[in-house]
């Protein structure tokens, strides 16, 4: 294993090359005019977040999501406490042709199409011309963009721009892609195709960083997960550890007639268990909403062109 090496005011700090993101006590107070501690916006936040995986940050409104995220691009400095992104310190410049990001609110030039957009975005990175185009048409058919591409985005809906935004995020191919709110303004279809391109990118030995108030997406592709409320770490740890319940068990049963169901249900009174509650299984609205369009379009494979 090969470890990167930081040299701090009386220590030192190794950090382990599997590691894509590590904050240590990282701190962020906003002041006011005079100086004065005003808001304590993140406090001593202690994350590490592994090269490969889907990390779920989250926390209602004001809970220091977006603080946080603003330290790991290094678009602000912490008040205390470091953060490490990439094996190098959040603030090196160096590290930033490596990161991908897709902003919660996305600003274009309204007068650019897709094309020119990617290439606009391609061109900061300095991505040779035939690479450049190589990548521009991967991925507007990835994101389901081919039949809009030649629009001026002025014409585009929300769920459109936010496909060219994670476009966008993707154009560099970067090594850690940071999104926030990737599927808002989504419908069920673009949202679906939104995860499956998650977990293609972790596929791929990517590291995403998710934030989103959309609880179920969250769930239903994250690896690990950390809460914040009101500037503090509340808890962190995958999905099936947080969410278990240790003293309470579910049983999935096919095929049982009543009868037999009745003697489960007496066997289990017997051993002084509590029944809880018996239903049968139900699925979610969006594997229905999933379910009915495919049947509707005759393709079991969703179509997202138009959708948004």
């Amino acid at each position: 294993m090969v470890w990167a090496i930081f040299l701090l005011p009386g220590r030192v700090l190794k950090l382990s090359n599997e590691v894509a993101i590590k904050t240590e006590d990282l701190t962020k107070t906003y002041k006011n005019f005079w100086c004065r501690c005003k808001v304590l916006a993140l406090d001593r936040l202690n994350i590490d977040i592994k090269k490969g995986e889907v990390f779920g940050l989250l926390g209602p409104n004001g809970s220091g999501k977006t603080t946080a995220l603003k330290l790991l691009l290094g678009l602000i400095f912490p008040t205390i406490g470091k953060a490490y992104v990439l094996g190098k310190t959040a603030s090196d410049v160096a590290v930033k042709n490596k990161i991908g990001f897709l902003p919660e609110e996305s600003y274009f030039y309204r007068f650019l199409n897709a094309d020119e957009t990617l290439d606009f975005y391609g061109r900061l990175f300095r991505i040779p011309g035939k690479e450049r185009t190589l990548r521009i048409n991967r991925l507007i058919e990835r994101v389901g963009l081919e039949f809009a591409r030649k629009r001026p985005l002025k014409q585009y809906s929300k769920g459109m721009l936010r496909r060219i935004g994670i476009a966008q995020a993707l154009i560099n191919d970067p090594d850690l892609i940071i999104l926030d709110e990737p599927t808002s303004g989504l419908d069920p279809i673009g949202t679906k195709e939104t995860k499956d391109m998650i977990v293609e990118l972790k596929d791929r030995g990517k590291t995403v960083l998710l934030c989103s108030h959309l609880l179920s997406d969250v769930q239903d592709i994250c690896d690990r997960v950390a809460i914040l409320d009101k500037g503090k770490l509340q808890i962190t740890g995958t999905i099936d550890e947080i969410l278990s319940s240790k003293d309470v068990v579910e049983l999935l049963i096919r095929n049982l007639s009543n009868e037999a169901l009745i003697e489960v249900e007496r066997f289990i009174e017997e051993k002084q268990g509590e029944i809880v509650s018996i239903k049968n299984s139900s699925g979610t609205l969006e594997d229905l909403f999933l379910k009915i369009y495919a049947a509707n379009t005759g393709n079991s494979k969703t179509d997202v062109q138009g959708s948004g």
